[in-house]
């Protein structure tokens, strides 16, 4: 179709979005499907923040907002930067938009021209790669370890030429789970440090679901040089359970900053004002259920690393941060599943397992690393259980 946007025609629709669709059709159908695709918490929003929403709305805060956020909110998250990161920053420094997800897309279309390159570790966040090539740029993947999931400092230096403009960093990662030490991040500054052309986009948003004594730390906080190019990307969506109030915000340089207000000026001007409201109590107010949730979290993360090892041809490293695993499903290449149908990719596997045994997971290449695939395990204990128990059956039938 001629009408459509050339641009649109290298942007592949969000594979994460259309697994959890497709199973939800699956179960309108009535198949019995546990939908594992997702990456949302099953925690209700804490009561103090919907309070605090139902306060805002009470008290007419529904009107247009600054463009970029309003002062209340600003100034916590200059609060939170500070008390949490180490990160000092001015209310003119901070952004706010609706999820994370506009501010890194703001910020790219507020810096990318054409032929600008941004250097992407693997696995990666579906979006990244397409967010740039709307913003007008060139996705460079770079490779990250198989056993890790991190990028080494020799692979990112490699990556780097005259036209890197951004390294995107996710840290704990969506979809590995795998979280970055001190030590690791220090050894990324260094090489950041010798490129003082390259900016970084650290996108934060799983910095609170840490496990086993794990310390997350921030790149410009491990390395206050990096300050002044750096866009510290983080949100109220994952550690608040409010994906669906639409509140990301970010800290920057002002001038970064300002551009993406921009943006965003342009584009849908202020995030909704009561998801506002509700994300200045989140930051704020008490912090105790955190804790509380990762808790649960990491017992369910523990079963799901437990039974996916012991299904055949699966391989199941032990992630540190977020509410996924990324399992290897190299072993089961080859074979033959129920249907007959032999298995060639990541792809392959997840329909198969999806219409054999009505579990349903994210391809790895939707990542950009294979064969693997992902599991969200913000779901309910007994679900996950099931879900494994089908998983383990499905393997064991591959022939």
């Amino acid at each position: 179709m001629g009408f459509i946007a050339d641009a649109l025609a290298r942007v592949k629709p969000s594979a994460t979005i259309a697994v959890t669709n497709k199973a939800r059709e699956l179960k309108a159908a009535g198949r019995d499907v546990i939908g594992l695709g997702a990456g949302e918490p099953d925690f209700d929003t804490p009561e103090n923040i919907k309070a605090a929403a139902i306060q805002a709305i009470r008290d007419g805060k529904t009107k247009y907002t600054a463009v970029d956020g309003i002062p209340e909110l600003k100034e916590a998250i200059v609060g939170k930067f500070a008390r949490e990161n180490g990160l000092t920053y001015a209310t003119n420094q901070v952004t706010v938009g609706t999820g994370g997800k506009q501010v890194l897309y703001n910020a790219l279309v507020a810096t990318l021209n054409g032929g600008d390159e941004v250097i992407i570790p693997t696995p990666y966040w579906v979006s990244y790669p397409d967010m740039v090539l709307m913003a007008g740029g060139a996705p460079v993947i770079v490779e990250a370890d198989q056993t890790t999931f991190k990028v080494t400092p020799e692979a990112l230096e490699a990556a780097i030429t005259p036209k890197t403009k951004w390294i995107i960093f996710n840290s704990p990662s969506n979809p590995s789970g795998a979280a970055y030490t001190r030590a690791e991040l220090a050894a990324i500054a260094e090489v950041l440090m010798r490129h003082p052309h390259v900016w970084v986009m650290t996108d934060d948003m799983y910095e609170h679901l840490v496990y086993d004594d794990f310390e997350f730390t921030t790149l410009a906080q491990v390395e206050p040089g990096l300050m002044d190019r750096t866009l510290t990307v983080n949100g109220v969506s994952k550690a608040y359970a409010m994906t669906g109030w639409r509140i990301g915000y970010a800290g920057g340089p002002a001038e970064l900053i300002k551009a993406m207000a921009k943006v965003q000026s342009q584009s849908t001007s202020n995030p909704c004002s009561v998801a506002q409201w509700a994300a200045v109590e989140a930051l704020n107010g008490p912090q105790d259920f955190i804790p509380r949730n990762n808790e649960v979290f990491k017992g369910r993360r523990d079963l799901v690393v437990s039974m996916l090892n012991q299904a055949a041809g699966l391989t199941c490293p032990t992630p540190e941060g977020a509410f996924y695993v990324f399992p290897s499903c190299a072993g089961a290449i080859g074979k033959t599943a129920p249907s007959g149908k032999v298995i060639e990719t990541d792809e392959d596997f997840v329909t198969e397992l999806l219409e054999t045994e009505g579990v349903a997971v994210v391809q790895g290449s939707a990542f950009g690393l294979g064969p693997n695939f992902r599991i969200s395990y913000a779901t309910s204990t007994e679900a996950l259980e099931n879900a494994c128990t089908r998983i383990q059956r499905f393997c064991g039938n591959l022939r």
